[in-house]
This record gives C-alpha cells, structure tokens and sequence, in this order.
C-alpha cells in the first residue's frame, strides 16, 4: 500500500499533472530530491502515469461504449488489438473473460446521424474491422451523452491526502485566455505527444508541433483554460483500496435519470457515472476494497434509490489500456478520472 507521501504526490498530480517537482516538494514539505524519486518508484510500482486527455464535454469528438462478447479463444487477441487502435481508451476484458469493454472516439464531422455530425455509431470499427474477427458473438455500441462523474473530474480514491489549503497552493496558474482556435494538425501533434507523456517537456512539444517553445506553452495553456485540454493521473486502484472493480449498467426511468445520476456521483466507490443511449441509459464504474464491499454498494446505496429499473454489473478482470496512449507494458488495474 502507498504512504502518505505517495498519495500526496499523486493528488498533487491530479490538481496539476504538469506541476513542477519544486511545487509540489514545497507543499508536501519535503525535498524536491525525495519527490522526483519517490515519482520514478511510482511509475515503476504502481503504474503511474500523467496523460493529455481531450475533454469530451468540450472538445471536438464523440465517445461510444463499446461490448463485444467473444469465444475466450480469441478474447485476449482481440482486446490487445482493440487497444492498439488509436481511436480507444479504456479497454477492459470483464465478465470472466468472455467480453471486452472499450470507449471508442470519433472526431466530429465524420458523419453520422441525429444531431450534430460524428455523433453516428463509430462506423470504422463496427461496420468495417470487427466484424471480420471470428469468435465476436455479440456487439452492442452506445454513444455517450452527458458525464457525470469522470473525464476532468477524478476519483476520490485519490483526491484525499492533501488539504484545502495545499489543493489552493498547487492550482495551476490560470491563463491569460482560453484559446478559441480550433484544433489544427500541430495541436493533434502536440495531443499525441501529451497522450504519451503528459509531463512531456517544451523542446519535445516544440519539436513535435514546429512551433518554438513559447508558442508550445502558450497553445498548451490556452486549451486548457478552455477546457479542451485536461491531464489525468493514471495509477494502480488496488493501490488506493480499489482492488475490486466492476462496471454497472443502469435502466433508469428517464424523468429520474438526472436525479439518480447526480446521487451516484457522489458516491465514493464510483470513478465513472454517465449517461447513455440503449436499452440501459446509465453506465457506471465502481472501485471497491473487495467483492463483499461491492456487494454492500449494490444492495444498500444503490438499492435504496428510486427509479432504478433494473441493474447489470460486470467485473473488470484487467485494463489493457486507460485514458492515454497504449504503454508497452501496462499494468492490470488502474484508477484516474474514469472512462
């Protein structure tokens, strides 16, 4: 289990994942030396990882879940390919390995229909590459319509261990402006690179973009103060007391769906809440200390509100790939600001 000083650190992250070393060392109390080695070790030990995430609230695509149920010959395969595709995150294998969950993201102006352009089913994956993969029993996508819970705003599990005082402290500075321009190839280069490394340096997003250095900070913060641009803390849950994950589909009457889904997201053992087109109009990821835990969450919290109609849980047996880009080697669970 982490210590005090390690969750400190990851907190710190998630308030500002670019915050410098000397920042965060200050707050903690500590020295600047003692946190940069205590971030190598969690990298190492407990997957840590701060990554450039685009905003679905307010940037320019469209998220989808995705479920595929699979022969478990071919369940594994399939779920690495999925997570190699850059147009995924959060891909899970679930239900003791026989489906696969994962977000898939369209760019708006792709085409589709109702409303605005790209809010279509994710057509390049369904339509033309999974359907050729023998073992695929069943696939279900639905589009993402409102967050809740997740994205910018990250799991409590790890949003704990300082004080309001030193959250005040390590608050990034605010930009002169956000920036209204629309994303361009250089910010798709500069997006690639942070999906990486979203501590990633100047000269390597000046090298990536052809921009100078003062052009790449400025862009950077502008689409952050806009809200384009977001970093997530990616680390192991089990770390953290998640050692027991789970993803919940909810069929809720629409007239207390608002409702419900504001409760929820308050609700400590959830990362994720959502809503959803399909059958189910409510997805949420729970992070729970074990399956008697989980158990608890079910029957007592959720179980107890109204307009709950029917209620669907699959349990994640491991995350190939979380809100950044695919690692060489990634670690099984992991925990953040959810899908």
């Amino acid at each position: 289990m982490l210590d005090d000083l390690d969750r400190a650190i990851i907190h710190a992250l998630n308030i500002d994942g670019r915050a410098p070393f000397s920042r965060i060392a200050e707050v903690c109390g500590v020295s600047t030396q003692t946190v940069a080695r205590r971030y190598r070790r969690l990298r190492t030990e407990a997957g840590l990882r701060v990554v450039g995430v685009l905003n679905r609230d307010t940037g320019p695509e469209t998220q989808w879940t995705v479920r595929l149920t699979c022969t478990p010959a071919v369940t594994q395969t399939l779920a690495r390919s999925l997570a190699a595709r850059p147009d995924t995150s959060w891909v899970k294998l679930t239900s003791g390995g026989t489906e696969i969950f994962a977000i898939v993201h369209v760019p708006d102006g792709t085409g589709g229909t109702g409303g605005r352009e790209g809010t279509g089913a994710p057509h390049a994956m369904l339509l033309r590459d999974v359907p050729r993969r023998a073992g695929i029993t069943a696939i279900s996508a639905h589009c993402m319509l409102h967050t809740y819970l997740g994205g910018p705003t990250a799991w409590r599990g790890i949003t704990r261990a300082l004080s309001p005082e030193q959250r005040e402290r390590l608050r990034p500075p605010a930009a002169e402006a956000a920036d209204p321009r629309p994303l361009g190839p250089a910010d798709h280069a500069l997006l690639d690179v942070l999906r990486h490394d979203g501590r990633a340096g100047y000269t390597d997003l000046a090298a990536a973009t052809g921009w100078s250095q003062a052009t790449a900070a400025r862009r950077l913060a502008g689409l952050r103060a806009r809200g384009t641009l977001f970093f997530d803390v990616e680390v192991d849950s089990a770390l953290l007391g998640g050692t027991t994950q789970a993803l919940i589909w909810m069929q809720v009457e629409p007239g207390r769906l608002d409702d419900v889904a504001t409760a929820i997201a308050g609700h400590d053992e959830l990362a994720v809440v959502a809503a959803t087109t399909g059958p189910t109009n409510l997805l949420a990821q729970a992070l729970c200390t074990g399956p008697a835990d989980l158990h608890r969450y079910l029957t007592r919290d959720l179980g107890a509100l109204d307009g709950i109609r029917t209620l669907e849980t699959a349990p994640v047996l491991r995350t190939l790939k979380r809100a950044g880009a695919l690692r060489a080697s990634p670690p099984g669970r992991s925990a953040g600001r959810g899908a």
